[in-house]
């Protein structure tokens, strides 16, 4: 065996140390920003400090403190399924269904509400953060919506904006309404019954 193979054998499996360090990163910010402290106060010495790593590490993979917020607030998001285009019902129902799911986030609400808090203060990094959590998501739910149309599914004359406003905002207002009593394990099923009753008005007529 070489020296360099010896060397493979002897390190340990798992997760790669860089990876640990940008997640401990992330982590970090999220979790200094969860705890109240503005975009303002945080900086990249505290969230060295709360990492466990050095200032050198950070700026390896980020350039500076704002590059580093976007992409911590991006990752906050759940990843999207797949969509897998056989109806727009089913593609509805998948999408609301990770809405829900981080409507009922504590933390993501949390930091998330924090941040665009601040958005009279830092303008440009809250514009970046919609474009990068907020705006994708949107386009996705414009591109189930236009399909159907395509289709005949829903109806050709739809107010894309209006409906897109009113699937997510029928989503947010439950959960927020079932967070305030306690009740959110009525999530279960929502997804469903919130596409059901707007599709039920976005068919077309026959």
């Amino acid at each position: 065996m070489s020296t360099t193979d010896e060397t493979r054998a002897a390190r340990p499996a798992g997760r790669p140390r860089s990876a640990r360090a940008e997640q401990a990163i992330i982590d970090a910010t999220l979790g200094l920003i969860g705890e109240g402290m503005n975009i303002a106060e945080l900086s990249i010495e505290a969230i060295a400090a709360r990492a466990g790593v050095g200032k050198t590490t950070i700026y390896r993979r980020w350039a500076n403190k704002e590059d580093l917020c976007v992409d911590a607030l991006a990752r906050l998001k759940s990843p999207l399924p797949e969509l897998r285009g056989d109806s727009v019902r089913e593609d509805l129902v998948a999408y609301l269904e990770v809405v829900v799911r981080d409507a009922c986030d504590a933390r993501s609400r949390c930091v998330m509400s924090i941040v665009m808090n601040d958005a009279e203060r830092h303008p440009r990094l809250v514009e970046r953060i919609r474009k990068a959590t907020i705006e994708p998501r949107r386009e996705v739910l414009a591109g189930v919506l236009r399909r159907g149309m395509a289709t005949g599914e829903i109806r050709a004359d739809l107010d894309l904006p209006v409906a897109m406003a009113a699937l997510i905002g029928t989503a947010m207002w439950y959960m927020r309404d079932a967070r305030s009593g306690g009740s959110e394990e009525l999530a279960t099923g929502i997804a469903e019954r919130i596409v059901d009753q707007h599709l039920a008005g976005l068919a077309p007529a026959v």
